[in-house]
C-alpha cells in the first residue's frame, strides 16, 4: 500500500460518510481495510513517506483519524495521537501544507484540534482561521473552549480509564454535551 492509496481513499467521495458520522460497519471495513498499515505505521516502518506533503498527510490520517474508527471506545483509539501531531508539525514546518487543499489541510491541522494540551488547542485555532476552513475553524472553536474548561475532553474519561469531576459529569449528563 502507498500514501496515494490512504490519499485516494479517505478523499474519495463515496468515503466522505465515514468522516465525522461512521458506523460500526464502516468502522469495520476500515479496520479491515487499513489496520495492516496503521500497524506498520505505528511500528516506524513508513516514517519515508514523511518527506512528500501527501505521504505525512497520510500518516496523519493513520494516526488521527483511522485509530478512531478502528478502535471506537476503546483507549487504542488515541495511542498514536501525538505521532500524528508530531508529523503534522513537521510537515507544516516545511511548509507542506501549502501544497496542499483546504480539505486535505483540515485533517493535516486535525491532531491539534483532538488534543488536550492547551498549547495545541491555541495552535489548532490559528491554523484554522484561513479561507476554506471556516467551518473547521467553529469546532476547533468548540474544542478549544471544552479543553479551556474542563483541562482535556470530559467524554474520554471513561474510555481512558479517568475519574470525571463532579462539573464534567454534569456537562457529559447535559444535552450540550460534546461525546466524539
Amino acid at each position: 500500500m502507498t500514501y496515494n492509496d490512504i490519499i485516494d481513499f479517505w478523499f474519495d467521495e463515496k468515503n466522505k460518510s465515514i468522516w465525522f458520522k461512521s458506523t460500526v460497519e464502516d468502522d469495520e471495513k476500515l479496520k479491515e481495510k487499513f489496520l495492516a498499515v496503521y500497524n506498520e505505521a505505528k511500528d516506524l516502518k513508513l516514517t519515508s513517506w514523511q518527506s512528500e506533503p501527501l505521504g505525512a498527510l497520510a500518516l496523519v490520517i493513520i494516526f488521527d483519524q483511522f485509530p478512531l474508527n478502528m478502535f471506537r471506545g476503546q483507549s487504542q483509539s488515541f495511542a498514536t495521537e501525538a505521532l500524528s501531531r508530531e508529523i503534522a508539525e513537521k510537515a507544516i514546518e516545511q511548509g507542506f501544507d501549502a501544497d496542499l487543499t483546504a480539505e486535505q489541510k483540515a485533517f493535516l491541522y486535525m491532531p491539534y484540534m483532538h488534543s488536550e494540551n492547551m498549547a495545541d488547542q491555541q495552535q489548532s485555532l490559528i491554523l484554522f482561521n484561513q479561507e476554506g476552513l471556516e467551518n473547521n475553524y467553529r469546532f476547533a472553536q468548540h474544542h478549544y473552549n471544552i479543553v479551556k474548561q474542563f483541562g482535556r475532553f470530559p467524554h474520554r474519561n471513561k474510555i481512558l480509564g479517568r475519574e470525571s469531576t463532579a462539573e464534567e459529569q454534569a456537562y457529559l449528563d447535559s444535552d450540550k454535551a460534546f461525546l466524539g
